[in-house]
């Protein structure tokens, strides 16, 4: 008889670029006020790759400081898997990089393309590969350098997104209710076309009078708005019902951080309090993989979320995906 697993986190670690994008230079490059940019979508300013940096370099920074702040060796790692739509090439994959990077060998690895719930999904896999007894010890890398993947002449994408990546680390726990206790991944690919990035011509859709160049993110702003804040409150309701959690019972509620605007809807419908639901899209802007991610780093390193907590993580993006993870630290 296999003896239940549980799975633990045993450090976090995050990396973002040293270069600051505010909205009073965009607000330049775009002819419209920096306070009508804040309040459209929450944020003041974000992070973005200069020469030398890119996804990889992030992810690789970050794992590196995850692996420091749990103690761990990179021989000790199992398996990495890394959630991107950013990695610099399809073959070979990020997480084969990084472990190589680190002389990781011969932990396995892959990357997962889930777009902004890349990192929650990864999650997920993971705590489901370690409870089934293959794994020991897995690095969930979470990261998007979405100034490379976005036009930075189209406003609506240039305003909303950033980059960054983030880590956590989980292994085997001999405490089968540590870990994930619920969790729900879903899609929608009738959809797919409201967030996508095509590289050929004939890949991009017969209506679409965009101009944004091949192998830059398209989206229609308004649809994926829409999408998103009817998602986020009913994923939210669905987790909070199945799992019969209070808002009391639940430390912090990890969201994705697309616009804040739409997270300040779903509190607002679903009476969460603002000191349980961190915010950071204010200063990060949107990163995609990297997003859910960089919150679970900082939150765990300021102590915010501690050993013995329940935290909700929340996301939903291209595909159209959307996912929850409800975990006890």
């Amino acid at each position: 008889m296999t003896t239940p697993r549980g799975v633990r986190l045993l450090g976090t670690g995050s990396a973002v670029p040293e270069t600051v994008l505010d909205n009073e230079t965009l607000a330049k490059q775009f002819g419209v006020d920096a306070d009508w940019i804040e309040q459209r979508s929450g944020i003041r300013e974000r992070r973005v790759c200069s020469r030398g940096e890119s996804v990889f370099t992030l992810e690789l920074e970050a794992l590196r400081n995850a692996m420091d702040n749990a103690s761990v060796q990179p021989t000790d790692l199992s398996l990495i898997i890394t959630a991107s739509v950013s990695s610099e090439m399809t073959c070979p994959s990020n997480a084969a990089r990084l472990g190589g990077a680190i002389g990781a060998v011969p932990t396995g690895g892959f990357d997962l393309v889930a777009a902004c719930c890349g990192f929650v999904s990864a999650m997920n896999v993971a705590d489901s590969l370690i409870r089934a007894g293959g794994y020991e010890t897995i690095a969930v890398v979470g990261g998007d350098c979405m100034s490379g993947i976005s036009d930075r002449n189209e406003r609506g994408s240039a305003i909303l997104f950033g980059d960054a990546a983030g880590v956590a680390i989980l292994q085997r726990s001999d405490d089968p209710t540590e870990g994930c206790i619920y969790q729900r991944m879903y899609g929608d690919g009738t959809d797919w076309s409201s967030l996508y990035i095509p590289t050929r011509m004939d890949e991009v859709i017969e209506d679409d009078g965009s101009d944004v160049p091949l192998g830059k993110l398209r989206m229609k702003g308004k649809e994926v708005y829409k999408f998103a804040v009817t998602t986020f409150q009913d994923l939210a309701a669905e987790t909070m019902a199945d799992t019969k959690l209070a808002v009391e019972d639940v430390a912090q509620f990890i969201c994705h951080q697309s616009n804040a605007r739409i997270i300040e809807s779903a509190m607002k419908k679903l009476g969460l309090p603002s000191d349980k639901v961190y915010i950071n899209i204010d200063r990060y802007g949107n990163s995609s993989s990297g997003s859910a991610s960089l919150c679970l780093d900082q939150l765990w390193r300021n102590g915010s979320i501690s050993r013995g907590d329940t935290i909700v993580m929340l996301a939903f993006g291209g595909g159209l995906t959307w996912a929850s993870s409800v975990w006890k630290l």
